[in-house]
């Protein structure tokens, strides 16, 4: 006979106690269903961004999208009746084995679906956290975190363009003066140990473009509020057409993937003052790269602020960028 579980919340965020209870329901059940409730007035996260979360971290659980249920929360019969009239006659879930809740409105809606009324960790002993107290400060609470959540709470910046272009020196003083991390450009320091006569072989921008992404997931937990990144797989696939005249699969893949991955981009314009030195390829080459990267930009439909000037100046266009951005159509920020 199988055994069905379920649990809801708004999820806003979804932290380590979150985790606890749908880990102890997947290792009790056969089949588990987490209702998302949409919560505007809880959080301007979109409600399929925080399903989304769920989904790709527990790919068995059921995911139901709670478009439009009771937006009061309470201890009275009758708001606890319009909760399970919703989940039971709304959206027809029925035949529940057991449900899983940390909360006391657990017993109510247990009850009403005729299951065990399973709590997790009621008393925050385990995971001692709650959801208002990580809106509170989410950089504070951010351990609770997983980084897949957490990096939806910051706004992501890159800085795209060809090589000299100020990219890093960008980056490293916009996150100083920001009081934020950065990420540096991986390819760079593979590049430093691996490269022979200047040139690195179509697998190794392919294992550039998969170690830049670790580094920057290892380090997004120690950004707060803006996570600025130096290059990414876009500028590495530019680099494997101009040298090698075709882009590997994978890393065909990972640029796709970064196409979306970062909520603002800019592109660091050739006017930049660069000396030639031994490992650079010349201003020519610079000048192609940059119309081979601006055209890709182009080409995927990516809208890119571009910088020119000094390095004060460019500081100055992000950062009126930056607060003009609102990354969830909110208050944004972290």
């Amino acid at each position: 006979m199988l055994i069905t579980g379920l649990t809801l919340g708004k999820f806003a965020p979804f932290h380590k106690g979150h985790q606890l209870v749908l880990e102890t329901a997947l290792a009790e059940c056969d089949t588990v269903t987490c209702l998302v409730y949409d919560s505007p007035a809880v959080t301007e996260i979109p409600l399929p961004v925080r399903a989304g979360w769920i989904r790709t971290l527990y790919p068995r659980v059921r995911v139901v999208e709670a478009w439009d249920g009771p937006a009061e929360i309470a201890e009275s019969p009758e708001i606890q009746r319009a909760h399970e009239r919703y989940v039971i006659e709304r959206l027809g879930i029925r035949q529940v084995d057991r449900f899983y809740s940390s909360e006391s409105y657990g017993a109510h809606m247990s009850r009403a679906l005729g299951a065990e009324d399973r709590r997790v960790d009621p008393s925050r002993s385990i995971v001692s956290v709650s959801g208002t107290a990580i809106r509170t400060n989410v950089f504070r609470y951010r351990s609770f975190l997983h980084p897949l959540v957490y990096r939806d709470h910051l706004t992501t910046a890159v800085f795209l363009g060809a090589p000299g272009t100020g990219k890093t020196s960008l980056a490293e003083r916009l996150a100083r003066e920001w009081g934020t991390s950065w990420m540096p450009e991986y390819g760079r320091e593979y590049w430093e140990r691996h490269q022979v006569d200047r040139r690195l072989t179509a697998d190794q921008l392919v294992e550039i473009a998969e170690g830049h992404l670790v580094r920057e997931d290892e380090r997004i937990g120690e950004a707060r509020r803006f996570f600025f990144v130096d290059t990414n797989a876009l500028t590495t696939a530019v680099f494997a057409r101009y040298y090698h005249g075709d882009v590997h699969p994978r890393l065909a893949a990972i640029a796709d993937t970064c196409s979306r991955r970062y909520d603002v981009v800019f592109l660091c314009g050739d006017d930049f003052p660069c000396p030639e030195t031994w490992d650079r390829s010349g201003a020519a080459n610079r000048t192609m790269m940059q119309r081979m990267v601006a055209d890709d930009l182009a080409a995927r439909e990516i809208e890119a602020v571009v910088l020119h000037g000094p390095l004060d100046e460019r500081v100055r266009r992000v950062g009126e960028t930056l607060e003009r951005h609102r990354k969830w159509g909110g208050a944004g920020g972290a």
